[in-house]
């Protein structure tokens, strides 16, 4: 039978956040250049020999980012979409490579391609680049440490890097710092003339930047401040917790929980390794 563990990473978070319970050794942050650092958040390596018998079940809590994942194992490269969804993976054998989070903007600026049309999807690297860089996966088996094949591909980003007007970003992000924020349900239209913008305008704008709608972004963003508050000390209050995170209510922070991990509270504070002693129960 599968045992799951459990991954998550947060703004701010270091690569080993509180909850996961991926073995903290198998993970190790590479520095961003810092002329990639408006483009790239992160970039994690990964390392880890599993038993031959092992069968392990890894669910990956959605973060919202544009993802560049590279297979050391296999020679290959993908990206993945932004998504609302919980990924469970099924592990065995050698896990090696690096996984790059991309930040708003990421997607037209290296690959020409509005987020939105990645969403929700796995593509291959050789797929979203021209001709000269589709042998990058050969080049990273050639090349002899894990140092070596992280700057090979942060150069080569480096390179695809684009022109990228930066008005539509600015209003994107602009729109999403107010959603984040707002603790009642926000008015599009408010946001909207907030930034300058048409409410259509806005909504093709932040899809385009992010990869995600606001409405679908503002649910990533209000369960990751609930899991925020769920690392303060003692049992939590469920009700109170919901009505402080931005939802309307508790039934309202389980039906999002259950939609956005896989998972309903209860559960996921068990898979964290946390007892849920409240009197509350969610």
């Amino acid at each position: 039978m599968a045992s799951e563990r459990l991954y998550l990473r947060l703004d701010g978070d270091p690569v080993h956040a509180p909850e996961t319970t991926v073995p903290a050794g198998t993970l190790k942050a590479i520095a961003v250049p810092a002329p990639l650092r408006h483009r790239i958040a992160n970039v994690i390596a990964y390392d880890e020999a599993l038993p031959e018998d092992a069968d392990i079940r890894e669910r990956v809590l959605p973060d919202g980012a544009l993802r560049l994942i590279v297979d050391l194992v296999q020679g290959r490269a993908r990206v993945a979409g932004p998504s609302v969804q919980p990924v469970l993976l099924a592990l065995r054998g050698r896990q090696r490579g690096l996984s790059l989070a991309l930040r708003p903007g990421a997607s037209q600026a290296l690959f020409g391609v509005p987020a939105h049309e990645l969403a929700e999807r796995i593509v291959d690297w050789e797929l979203l680049v021209a001709a000269r860089h589709r042998s990058l996966p050969r080049r990273w088996q050639e090349a002899h440490d894990e140092t070596a094949r992280a700057r090979l591909l942060l150069s080569t980003l480096h390179g695809l890097m684009r022109p990228a007007d930066p008005v539509p970003l600015g209003q994107a992000l602009q729109a999403a710092a107010r959603l984040r924020t707002t603790a009642s349900p926000p008015r599009m239209a408010d946001i909207a003339a907030a930034v300058g913008v048409g409410e259509r305008r806005l909504q093709q704008i932040f899809r385009a930047q992010f990869g995600l709608s606001p409405r679908s972004w503002r649910r990533l963003a209000r369960l990751h401040a609930c899991l925020l508050r769920l690392r303060g000390t003692g049992p939590p209050r469920w009700s109170e917790l919901a009505l402080e995170s931005g939802f309307y209510d508790q039934a309202h922070l389980v039906r999002e929980f259950q939609a956005l991990c896989g998972l309903t509270p209860g559960q996921y504070m068990l898979r964290r390794g946390v007892s849920d002693s409240s009197k509350t129960s969610a």
